[in-house]
């Protein structure tokens, strides 16, 4: 007889620890409601109190519910039930996640398809907006969009990995499927102890970064608001004018956490242990350095050449500007001091393509990651030789050591897939009748979880005039972009549910 592929029970169970957390999460927002007390939105004129303790609450007694009636069945995890667990956790934690906007609603959430757009944006790390007026929104709802991206930043089902061990269940199918990038380096023999030591990192640079913003003249919470978004490579901003609010010394700060989590966390975690040349040695690391030094310098001679009397910038500003919109596309936070699509043609379309590279696997960033970049190009280059030299053995080397082909295999098939459904994406806005330039832009700020985009999605712009198919539409490209693809995909191929 045939058998359901599934252990059902066993991903009911880690479904409800992540409702369960995903409900304490909104409730720590509580208190910036009560300390702040700002009127609108709310019952009894107390906006975001009702709108995150009633979905708070309700998010914790259903995954509670969930993880007392199946605790006692525990089991591996196949293989499947991490594809099913990661796509249906992030999906879930999105729609929960957008209650609050819905229940707050007003011009900013008129209907669920802006708060389930914001919701996705937030946990997806992507940092496209619907709010028009940002300073005007309550300040629990505003920390709830930081905090959204910060559990996204590192993925909320590496947190609960953290404590599968107290369900009883292996977790390594599970960061297989969440960890960004072709591979997931591990710093321990056990799984939970790896995702431990990134969180640890994660809270780490949250906390540092934190203080140095209080010492740039930030209060506490812009400071920590900020420090979520920029640690996660997010990108929501406490201010309409987003970074371009503060002056020279918070974007500098900003500016070296941006790179920091655009780096593989591994590396991160070895350079605190002291071993920098591991660092250097890494090919990805070196491609992600130069390509940020090369790209900044280009663009730093253009934005202070191009029309000077216009922009009126001193080359420190050409080049504190350059520098940090440069990261912010390339680790896909999108932060924003200077409207890049206003520096000319040429800048333009370097900005796009950067919206395709995103930075190193193993980092919180988005986009198609510079390892396989090198990878195809390394592969690319091989098949020439190997034109010239048919009986010549020439593996395909990353940091010394031979790929596997499978990898190799699997590298091609993801930028292959990753470009089909971009085009796919194109064709579908162009279809709704928007121009060129916000067709591109549109699709690959989303599928890329960059934030800001081309034409009408603009750094200076956001995502509002979008009808509620086209918010629902951007929503799916950006939970696609977040999960690397396969993730989401093969969970919807007929063959993923037959049975044996």
């Amino acid at each position: 007889m045939p058998k359901n592929r599934f252990h059902l029970k066993v991903i009911l169970n880690v479904l409800g620890s992540m409702l369960f957390f995903n409900g304490l999460f909104m409730l720590a927002c509580l208190p910036i409601a009560l300390i702040y007390q700002e009127e609108g939105g709310g019952m009894m004129d107390m906006a975001g109190f009702w709108e995150f303790l009633i979905p708070g609450l309700g998010s914790i007694l259903f995954g509670l519910g969930s993880w007392l009636a199946t605790r006692k069945h525990s089991g591996n995890l196949s293989k499947r039930d991490g594809y099913l667990i990661v796509s249906l956790g992030w999906l879930l934690m999105s729609l929960v996640g957008a209650l609050p906007y819905y229940f707050f609603g007003g011009e900013e959430f008129p209907d669920f398809a802006c708060a389930l757009f914001e919701s996705v944006s937030g946990f997806t790390t992507t940092g496209a907006s619907v709010i028009n007026d940002i300073e005007a929104m309550p300040r629990s709802m505003l920390f709830w969009r930081s905090l959204t991206h910060w559990i996204g930043g590192m993925g909320i089902i590496v947190l609960t990995i953290a404590i599968l061990p107290l369900l009883g269940i292996g977790g390594m199918q599970l960061f297989v499927a969440e960890a960004p990038g072709p591979t997931a380096d591990k710093l321990h023999p056990r799984i939970t102890e790896t995702a431990k030591r990134l969180w640890v990192i994660y809270v780490m640079l949250t906390v540092v970064e934190t203080i140095l913003l209080l010492f740039c003249g930030l209060d506490l919470y812009h400071a920590v608001n900020h420090a979520f978004a920029t640690v996660s490579t997010g990108g929501f901003s406490t201010q309409n004018a987003s970074l371009a609010a503060y002056g020279p010394a918070v974007h500098y700060v900003v500016i070296v956490f941006m790179f920091l989590s655009g780096m593989n966390f591994s590396l991160t975690y070895w350079g605190l242990k002291g071993q920098l040349h591991r660092i250097w040695r890494n090919e990805e690391f070196r491609a992600y350095l130069f390509s940020v030094l090369i790209i900044t310098a280009v663009a730093t001679a253009l934005v202070f050449s191009y029309d000077p009397q216009k922009l009126n910038v001193s080359l420190e500003e050409a080049f504190r500007d350059a520098l940090f919109q440069v990261i912010a596309v390339i680790t896909t936070t999108g932060f924003v001091t200077e409207d890049f699509t206003a520096w000319g043609p040429f800048l333009k379309v370097v900005f796009f393509l950067m919206m395709f590279m995103g930075a190193s696997a193993g980092s919180t960033s988005g986009g198609v990651k510079i390892v396989r970049h090198i990878l195809i190009l390394k592969n690319g280059i091989l098949e020439f030789k190997r034109q010239l030299h048919p009986h010549a053995i020439l593996p395909l080397r990353y940091n010394k050591k031979a790929v596997e082909g499978k990898i190799a295999y699997n590298v091609l098939a993801f930028f292959l897939v990753y470009m089909a459904l971009y085009c796919f994406g194109c064709l579908i806005m162009a279809a709704w009748g928007f121009d060129f330039e916000t067709v591109l832009g549109s699709v690959a700020t989303s599928l890329g979880n960059v934030g800001p985009g081309l034409g009408q999605v603009n750094p200076v712009s956001n995502f509002a005039f979008f009808n509620q198919g086209q918010k629902f539409f951007l929503s799916f490209l950006m939970l696609l972009g977040r999960l690397e693809l396969f993730t989401v995909l093969i969970v919807l191929t007929p063959f993923f549910w037959k049975k044996y």
